[in-house]
């Protein structure tokens, strides 16, 4: 990406203002749905200088923020009290690795990263299939991808009732909260309009 004399001008290379209606060079970046995270810079609207000056002026970085969630974001002190991402338990990939298990700690990374990488896969994979969000998450709750029919959605929700329901593990009911959340996915999959 090369920078012009204008700050922050990128070369749009064929790419259009998205703003609807404006067939300008989208050569101004501005944030997007997608913030920057693990597993990238996340995703940006590209505008032409009139439209990014519009965004600009109507963006609003705290917009759904309580007042605590500003304040904390306002601290200096904001982003320094959290571990090294690729570290800490609660990176958004999974639980922290068995570090046991491998013998070399680059390789438990490693196996995070695939995992999640593979995770991101499969919600695209679903985006494009036409689930919502919510049924995104209720298929990575029952842990299947897009490509399920009912029969399949069906088969894995008496799976998991079974592994889960204290009727069928001894009375065990330390499951509960799986087993609540299994039961929730299922509802909200069973309306899908991608089974429609």
């Amino acid at each position: 990406m090369r920078q012009h004399r204008f700050h922050g001008r990128v070369e749009s290379g064929g790419r259009e203002c998205t703003w609807p209606g404006c067939e300008e060079a989208g050569e101004f970046r501005a944030p997007g749905g997608r913030p920057s995270g693990f597993d990238g810079p996340g995703d940006y609207l590209w505008f032409c200088l009139d439209h990014v000056r519009q965004f600009n002026s109507g963006y609003d970085y705290f917009d759904g923020m309580d007042t605590e969630e500003i304040l904390r974001a306002q601290s200096p002190l904001h982003g320094w009290e959290t571990q090294t991402r690729a570290f800490r338990p609660d990176a958004g990939v999974d639980e922290a690795p068995r570090w046991r298990d491998y013998a070399d700690p680059l390789e438990a990374i490693s196996a995070r990263a695939k995992a999640h990488v593979n995770r991101r896969r499969a919600e695209m994979q679903a985006e494009k299939a036409g689930f919502s969000p919510a049924e995104r998450q209720a298929l990575g709750v029952l842990g299947l991808d897009a490509s399920i029919d009912r029969k399949t959605l069906r088969m894995r929700y008496t799976r998991l009732l079974r592994q889960y329901h204290p009727d069928h593990n001894g009375g065990d009911h330390s499951h509960a909260v799986k087993l609540q959340g299994v039961v929730e996915a299922y509802q909200t999959l069973k309306k899908a309009a991608a089974f429609a």
